[in-house]
């Protein structure tokens, strides 16, 4: 009987941690609460004690609980915790949130981030900035803006010089016709 516990046991982490990232400590640890539970289980049905939540230690049941911080503590230096799983990442990509069916943006509006705010640690969202300060790219964005607003300050005026139509030339009937 115990193999098939730890058969059920391993099947339910797999399944978390198709879901999660998990690192190898994580999933090892996951699979002992789990088998320890099943264990319990089994023996208070062996009993014919009644299974219920309050018969449950209090320190298992916090620790299955996915921990979700508060909106605005989710985004940390060097994390983003996910509010939906408690999952931690760099950057809560669409991919991962479309296991939750949201998109970026249902799940900022459901959270009550800024629509602008980035859905990645800060430490990357800075490095990211600074690298694309050494490349120059502020500079050069504001330059485009600006050319192509001329640009298109240009096209305006030509249009509204521009007669609406050119008048349809006649053809001179010539000796060959």
């Amino acid at each position: 009987m115990n193999k098939k516990l730890l058969e059920i046991a391993a099947d339910l982490v797999q399944a978390q941690a198709a879901n999660t990232r998990m690192s190898g400590e994580e999933i090892e640890a996951a699979l002992m609460r789990t088998y320890n539970t099943l264990v319990k289980m089994q023996q208070a049905e062996q009993e014919g004690k009644s299974i219920d939540a309050a018969s449950a230690p209090v320190e298992a049941v916090e620790e299955s609980a996915p921990q979700t911080p508060e909106p605005a503590k989710s985004i940390q230096r060097n994390k983003v915790v996910c509010l939906e799983c408690g999952a931690e990442f760099k950057q809560l990509t669409a991919n991962h949130l479309r296991s939750h069916q949201l998109t970026p943006r249902e799940y900022k509006r459901k959270w009550g981030f800024p629509l602008k705010q980035p859905l990645t640690a800060k430490s990357l969202t800075a490095s990211r900035s600074k690298s694309a300060k050494e490349r120059g790219l502020p500079q050069k964005l504001k330059e485009y803006i600006e050319k192509r607003s001329r640009e298109k300050a240009g096209e305006t005026s030509k249009a509204v010089s521009a007669p609406a139509a050119a008048p349809k030339r006649s053809r001179k009937k010539s000796a060959a016709d």
